[in-house]
């Protein structure tokens, strides 16, 4: 984990400050928390974190975002701030994300931009709503084929079963990312566990449920990805454990042409942690694309 008190780079600072509502809306039953970044009237852009993280794996990036959109990051049911269910389910998820699109006040079709679980979460979304989307960007979310041979050991679960910690500094201390790599920017590490944290009977421990797996399972993700007819981006690292060249090869196939596949470099799963000002580039460059062109595929 970072050493506590790393020094941040002025860019980092600012983005942090800058100025964000915090917001809770209920959906289906359960209490759903975002931030909401700039102005309102403009298009919307919704970002989804991954599994078992939150809404403040965004917070030092949705700013870079402000100049042509208005921009939220939610907590998805089981993480962050929001509310736990009894049962979570794809199309819950998908629910959330539309919720709080509305909630927000993103009248024009928004884009939704959604890393590892939370891109799947994502690609569901551009299936069920995908005529209400102007476009889905997929962060090192891999599609695999059918028939890929691959298993999940039990060291890369998406969530383990929580500990707790006696003191709120021995718990950031903890923070380790999932599943597991090295990130040279111990600022960031820091600021995302310290967002990371609630205190209980007995100490600090995390805000997920860590039960969320246990309870819910997506369908096939190919088929999915197959189905889709809005417009999608893909985002991921070259050093990804998980995005690897038969995965790229793969999506690009069952796609077409017209998606772009962007590969972040010197960047692992967790890319815009690894290089987040690159990972800004890119997705400004995408988003810029969009806003001047006509899609190919979708509406």
């Amino acid at each position: 984990m970072a050493k506590l008190g790393t020094t941040a780079p002025e860019w980092f600072d600012q983005a942090v400050a800058a100025s964000y509502e915090d917001r809770t809306v209920n959906i289906e039953g359960c209490d759903i928390h975002y931030m909401l970044w700039g102005d309102a009237g403009k298009p919307g852009l919704l970002l989804v974190h991954g599994g078992g993280a939150h809404a403040n794996w965004w917070s030092f990036l949705a700013p870079f975002f402000t100049d042509h959109y208005q921009v939220a990051a939610l907590d998805l049911s089981g993480c962050g701030d929001s509310g736990r269910r009894e049962d979570y389910s794809a199309e819950l998820f998908s629910a959330e994300l539309m919720g709080v699109c509305k909630d927000a006040g993103f009248e024009a079709r928004p884009i939704i931009v959604g890393h590892s679980f939370g891109g799947f979460v994502t690609l569901n979304t551009g299936v069920m709503f995908g005529e209400q989307l102007k476009g889905i960007v997929l962060v090192d979310s891999p599609v695999r084929p059918p028939d890929y041979n691959w298993q999940r050991s039990a060291s890369r679960a998406p969530i383990r079963t929580k500990k707790i910690y006696p003191t709120f500094e021995e718990a950031v201390e903890r923070f380790r990312l999932m599943p597991p790599q090295e990130c040279a920017n111990d600022y960031v590490l820091e600021h995302i566990g310290r967002h990371s944290l609630v205190e209980g009977d007995g100490g600090w421990s995390w805000k997920f449920d860590d039960q969320l797996f246990r309870k819910f399972r997506f369908g096939d993700m190919s088929e999915a990805l197959a189905s889709l007819e809005c417009r999608v981006g893909v985002i991921y690292g070259d050093r990804s454990a998980l995005f690897t060249q038969e995965v790229a090869d793969y999506m690009f196939e069952v796609l077409d042409s017209s998606v772009p596949f962007i590969a972040i470099p010197e960047a692992d799963h967790h890319l815009f942690l690894d290089q987040p000002l690159a990972f800004v580039s890119a997705l400004r460059t995408l988003l810029a694309e969009w806003r001047h062109s006509r899609p190919h595929r979708g509406v």
